[in-house]
């Protein structure tokens, strides 16, 4: 079986069907761009909330009974625990220094006395910033003795995970739907060019032509619907992004973009696997009928 006779016939399957073939090739397209701004939104809200978790931080402020060596100590060992990526010791003098730079006012010479308990910040791995990570760095924190108090936004950050898992369903969902409605219609499309063909596909059955002999022209015509559908969904979201918002919007742009080197070939490569799978799915439905 000829590769060039099989692409040439795909082709021309596609200029003798050629309202069904632009349907497909219009709807594959819009599917294609909608599949691909769902997919910038969620890739740039997955970078938000990577953003987010990269500034999770614990507070561990020690009892004024631990004396500087405990409390050094301690910091050591909160260092060695699986998941801390660093830790930072603030001194009572600090932590008035700070007060003093944020509310712009001495506590001691209010006072008289710096009230202010000695700490440690405490920053995570990439990998440990999820709730139960953190949860069990803060019992093996707190099981590093008595006197010592853990603070760091529980209820933020599984807000954050919530949300997170939610548009992940959501993103999932929609996706899926559009790619299964741009497979039928690739698939309707040459259902139909067979049967208008089907005189010709049982003449080439009777003479010995094999199931991929006669499947071949068909596949390549959803391929390359597919791949038309995907590069015009590649170069309409660019346009979007590349030359509408980054030129009208910038502010927006800096934090909802595409990723150049996955999106716009995955469109493209998306589109070609969508129109071969409903070409091979139509092709298996209509030679086992046939």
């Amino acid at each position: 079986m000829s590769l060039l006779y099989s692409i040439k016939e795909g082709f021309a399957g596609i200029g003798r069907a050629k309202l069904p073939a632009s349907v497909t090739i219009a709807t594959g397209f819009f599917s294609l761009l909608l599949l691909g701004l769902f997919g910038t939104v969620s890739f740039s809200f997955y970078q938000l909330i990577h953003e987010v978790r990269s500034r999770v931080e614990l507070e561990v402020f020690f009892d004024d009974r631990i004396g500087d060596d405990q409390a050094s100590s301690m910091t050591a060992r909160m260092q060695s625990i699986s998941g801390v990526a660093g830790t930072r010791f603030i001194s009572r003098t600090e932590a008035a220094s700070r007060f003093a730079s944020d509310f712009g006012a001495d506590v001691v010479g209010i006072l008289g006395t710096n009230p202010l308990p000695r700490s440690v910040e405490v920053s995570v791995q990439q990998g440990y910033t999820a709730p139960d990570s953190i949860a069990h760095i803060e019992k093996q924190i707190a099981a590093l003795g008595g006197g010592l108090d853990i603070r760091y936004n529980k209820e933020y950050l599984r807000g954050v995970e919530r949300n997170a898992r939610l548009f992940t369903l959501i993103t999932a969902g929609g996706g899926g739907v559009i790619a299964l409605a741009t497979i039928i219609l690739n698939a309707f499309t040459v259902r139909l060019a067979m049967y208008a063909r089907r005189d010709k596909i049982k003449t080439m059955r009777l003479v010995g032509a094999t199931r991929r002999f006669i499947s071949a022209p068909f596949l390549f015509e959803g391929i390359i619907q597919g791949l038309v559908s995907g590069g015009l969904a590649a170069l309409g979201l660019w346009l979007v992004f590349e030359q509408a918002l980054l030129r009208y919007e910038p502010a927006i742009y800096q934090i909802l973009h595409p990723s150049t080197t996955v999106i716009y070939p995955a469109l493209v490569v998306l589109g070609i696997a969508l129109g071969f799978f409903g070409s091979a799915w139509s092709v298996a439905r209509f030679l086992r009928k046939a």
